[in-house]
């Protein structure tokens, strides 16, 4: 049996990979792009994909002629995502930077943080440091989406273990929620034929009304929930979390 460490390990994102970032998910990412109404940008916009990971958005995003820079703090995840890149023939700029660091003042029009991407830091202060970066590297008038599993839907999910399957693979994931609803824990086994690879992920988790405020207090202006990526109302029928903020000055 082996262990890997958090979100901060490349062994995690290594071994992990093929559930986290399955081939549905790619298609869902180009999906998306295509039909999204929040995820419509203006021609040749210049693009953050920050916590790209192996590239799910940056490369569609790229092939769709935006200027796309993707960071991510995983030499794994860049090393797919740059290898993606060449493979669909996109031009993509990838910066290996911690999310809380990174820092390029005014210059992208979109900004972006995908599939729960958010809340990973044990401190809440480097979390709401996230925002501030997402908030310096737009331009004024430029535009963050911010998509996670809001604390209302992980209400009605947070569930007995769930059980996935790829091929003859088989991870168990089990969900325990931390805190009085401020953090939740989620502890994954990972079965390969007689291979056992245990994980822990703890991360802090925002209903909409807590997010709102947070990115307020960063500095942004407008600000905009929605249920899914369709556009649909925050309310009981939601899919996800779904954030849209504008840098007004």
């Amino acid at each position: 049996m082996t262990r890997t460490g958090g979100f901060q390990d490349d062994d995690f994102w290594t071994e992990f990979h093929d559930f986290l970032f399955s081939a549905q998910r790619h298609e869902q990412a180009e999906q998306l792009l295509g039909t999204s109404p929040l995820l419509s940008f203006p021609a040749a916009s210049r693009v953050l994909d920050l916590c790209c990971g192996p590239g799910v958005f940056t490369v569609p995003l790229a092939r769709l002629g935006h200027e796309v820079t993707g960071v991510d703090l995983s030499p794994a995840m860049l090393d797919r995502a740059r290898k993606r890149s060449a493979d669909l023939g996109a031009q993509v700029t990838y910066v290996q930077a911690d999310a809380r660091e990174f820092e390029a003042p005014g210059a992208f029009d979109v900004v972006l943080n995908l599939f729960t991407s958010f809340g990973y830091f044990e401190d809440p202060a480097d979390n709401a440091r996230v925002l501030r970066t997402m908030h310096t590297c737009l331009a004024p008038g430029g535009t963050l989406v911010l998509d996670l599993a809001g604390k209302e839907l992980l209400a009605r999910r947070v569930t007995p273990p769930k059980v996935v399957r790829q091929g003859d693979d088989v991870l168990v994931q089990t969900d325990t929620v931390l805190d009085d609803w401020a953090r939740l824990r989620s502890d994954w086994v990972l079965v390969r034929g007689e291979r056992v690879t245990r994980a822990t992920l703890v991360w802090f988790v925002y209903s909409a009304v807590e997010l709102r405020r947070m990115v307020r207090e960063a500095g942004f202006g407008r600000v905009e929930v929605f249920g899914g990526f369709d556009g649909r109302p925050y309310d009981a029928d939601a899919e996800r979390l779904v954030l849209r903020a504008v840098r007004e000055t």
